[in-house]
């Protein structure tokens, strides 16, 4: 079973001058890593006078440096996704038998591969009593401890929507006990290196369809098909390799999840950089997401205009077979033997 989607994202930045842009980097093309197949890709920018190089930065994310030699009143950024949402298991992978239990230690190589990705930016006491407090048992199968870490963080931090730009501290999420998706995904990144697992910081598109019928037992999810930047973090275990944890749901990533930038620190992930001259701005911006295909499925088979049309194929069928006089026989073939 499969949906495609139409991802359409489109931001402006609108001045009260006519201002001078620097080259800007943006980071809004799915990694080559995404787990969710993308289908197709658009981005178009304006104003429409500019040069664009398509770039990977040292971590393998795609990036499109633009130059802009005239000076603008407006910049306008317009990105299509394509994709095929199929489900995904996020517990589909094995774990090397070193790896298997908490704490574990990278084979030397590996270690050294995954500096940049073990590298504490942040400490303070706030951070070390929460790692204290939800502390387990050594010995706990690494993939319980995941899912433990980032349910606990789930709990820990009440979801709220931050326009400002940047990232809160661990200490000042901790304290105020709230932060945005970005504020939560850095918070375990630390807390992860913190245990010794290297973790990055993920930015990408967060694409929530609503389900075919309602839950039970639960949360239905959504009312209506949503999509949004999202931000996550991501921690490499030896023989899964990057697995995705998102601590704004307390769920692993699935095929929700289409990662653009995964890097070492949230700076270096950010969907846009770049400068202008002094000036007023006006921001913008839309996210919205299309169903353009849907294969028939249990919870939602085929509508009745639809069993309509295979019924009429089967009754044009049988004209054509009746018109050119076509029969069906049996016959059977004898054997002998001596």
């Amino acid at each position: 079973m499969a949906i495609k989607v139409a991802i359409s994202h489109k931001t402006a930045y609108k001045f009260d001058r006519l201002v001078g842009l620097s080259p800007h980097v943006f980071r809004l093309r799915p990694a080559p890593h995404s787990r969710t197949a993308i289908e197709g890709y658009s981005f178009k920018v304006f104003p429409e006078n500019h040069f664009i190089n398509w770039q990977q930065d040292p971590f393998g994310n795609y990036q499109a440096r633009v130059v802009f030699p005239d000076k603008t009143n407006e910049l306008r950024i317009e990105v299509e996704v394509l994709a095929r949402m199929e489900v995904i298991n996020p517990f589909d992978f094995f774990i090397e038998e070193y790896a298997e239990t908490i704490p574990f230690q990278y084979d030397e190589h590996l270690q050294t591969e995954l500096t940049p990705y073990l590298e504490i930016n942040e400490d303070g006491p706030l951070l070390n009593e929460w790692l204290a407090e939800n502390a387990i048992p050594e010995a706990t199968p690494t993939v319980n401890y995941l899912v433990h870490l980032n349910q606990c963080l789930n709990q820990t931090l009440s979801y709220n929507i931050r326009m400002e730009p940047g990232v809160q501290s661990c200490e000042e999420s901790l304290t105020i006990r709230s932060g945005s998706c970005r504020d939560s995904a850095w918070l375990l990144v630390q807390a992860l290196r913190h245990l010794g697992i290297a973790s990055r910081f993920v930015s990408g598109y967060l694409v929530q369809l609503t389900a075919d019928v309602k839950s039970l037992d639960g949360p239905s999810g959504p009312e209506a098909d949503f999509t949004d930047l999202h931000a996550w973090a991501e921690a490499y275990i030896p023989g899964a390799g990057w697995i995705g944890l998102d601590p704004t749901s307390g769920l692993f990533a699935g095929e929700g999840h289409i990662p653009l930038c995964c890097t070492p620190h949230y700076k270096s992930a950010a969907p846009v950089t770049g400068a202008t001259d002094r000036c007023e701005v006006a921001f913008e911006y839309e996210n919205k997401v299309f169903r353009i295909h849907e294969d028939p499925r249990v919870t939602k088979p085929y509508t009745d205009e639809q069993w309509q049309q295979i019924l009429q194929v089967g009754y044009d069928v049988e004209k054509d077979l009746q018109e050119g006089d076509v029969r069906m026989t049996m016959g059977c073939l004898l054997y002998t033997s001596r």
